[in-house]
């Protein structure tokens, strides 16, 4: 991201709605030190535009991302007297965060921890915690809708890498595909951070795979593309959420398949915000709009609350925000799937050309 010398960036209520009646006082917890402090920056300029746009109060809360952490968070956060937290990259901070959060009534959103015991510990105890990034359930269901209504008929193969992320999201999908009628003619596990792949995509020809479905990240299913097509083999490639990197050390070739969230900058319901951001030199990539679109949710619901608890209020509300509607359902997750099948096309992920 670009900044100029002060993040301080005013954007008018008027961008997207009528000034609010009241305001309120929300907590980012976010990286401000460390290797993460980028993305805290990305999750502090969306919440502070969004904030200023509101006319509500921001309080910054720097998140080290170690274990324990988040007792010493939750202290800042209620002496603060926010009334909601946002933001919350890490597992390890969030974790000790919410009892005391819990206890005092403040509700928590996070843009990225998606580890389900913390979620199934938060319902246990009715705790008011919500997630705004997409469970590792959401993505399952996706890819095996995807991959039945787009590759039905065709020689399927499923590889990972070993790690235990690669692993665990093509296991998910064994189950599910075969209920539904596909079941891979390959299967099998590469070792990662190869210069080629060759063997691999050999292997795959040999099964008769035209298609496969990779659980690994980017960089090695870059290189998999790129040998693919050097020897080639007709292989048409998918990957998960782990797509959305850095495109190197091997561009990723045109036409590879990614089943990811989409580039929120290029909604139409983000273009307004967008064209701020960009005219105050800032990109808005990253956690950037969806912490935008938390600080438009919060507000909205606080507004809808009436004399209920927010933490209660959140559960019943649906806001159109800058990243597309966002509500919750009975187990505190996006309602709506926010995965997308997209392809690599001319430096960026696209709607597939045809589907």
């Amino acid at each position: 991201m670009t900044f100029r010398p002060a993040l301080s960036v005013i954007f008018t209520s008027t961008l997207l709605c009528a000034a609010p009646a009241f305001s309120m006082t929300i907590g980012l917890v976010a990286p401000q030190h460390g290797p993460y402090a980028l993305l805290g920056e990305q999750m502090e300029a969306g919440a502070r535009a969004a904030s200023q746009a509101s006319d509500d109060k921001l309080v910054m809360i720097d998140e080290s991302c170690e274990a324990g952490s988040g007792t010493a968070i939750a202290d800042e956060l209620i002496a603060a007297k926010v009334d909601a937290a946002i933001g919350f990259l890490c597992s390890e901070s969030l974790e000790t965060s919410l009892p005391k959060l819990a206890d005092a009534h403040i509700p928590a959103l996070t843009l990225s921890v998606r580890w389900p015991t913390i979620m199934e510990d938060a319902l246990k105890k009715h705790w008011p915690f919500y997630r705004m990034a997409p469970s590792n359930k959401a993505e399952t269901s996706k890819i095996v809708d995807v991959l039945v209504s787009q590759w039905p008929g065709f020689a399927v193969a499923l590889i990972d890498d070993g790690t235990i992320r690669g692993r665990e999201l093509v296991d998910s999908l064994r189950a599910p595909l075969e209920q539904r009628g596909m079941k891979a003619v390959f299967n099998d596990t590469y070792r990662p951070g190869q210069e080629q792949q060759i063997s691999l995509v050999r292997r795959l020809k040999k099964a008769g795979a035209t298609h496969v479905f990779i659980g690994g990240d980017r960089a090695d299913i870059s290189i998999i593309a790129r040998d693919a097509k050097a020897e080639s083999i007709a292989l048409t490639v998918m990957g998960g959420d782990g797509m959305r990197a850095a495109d190197r050390p091997v561009p990723l070739a045109d036409s590879v398949l990614a089943v990811t969230t989409p580039n929120y900058a290029t909604l139409p319901s983000a273009q307004a915000v967008t064209a701020k951001f960009r005219k105050n030199n800032i990109e808005p990539d990253g956690y950037t709009l969806p912490a935008y679109a938390a600080v438009q949710f919060l507000n909205a619901a606080s507004q809808q609350a009436d004399n209920q608890p927010l933490g209660d209020a959140i559960a019943k509300t649906m806001v159109q925000t800058v990243i597309g509607p966002i509500s919750f359902d009975a187990h505190h997750e996006l309602s709506e799937n926010p995965y997308q099948l997209l392809e690599w096309r001319d430096g960026a992920f696209q709607t597939p050309l045809t589907q």
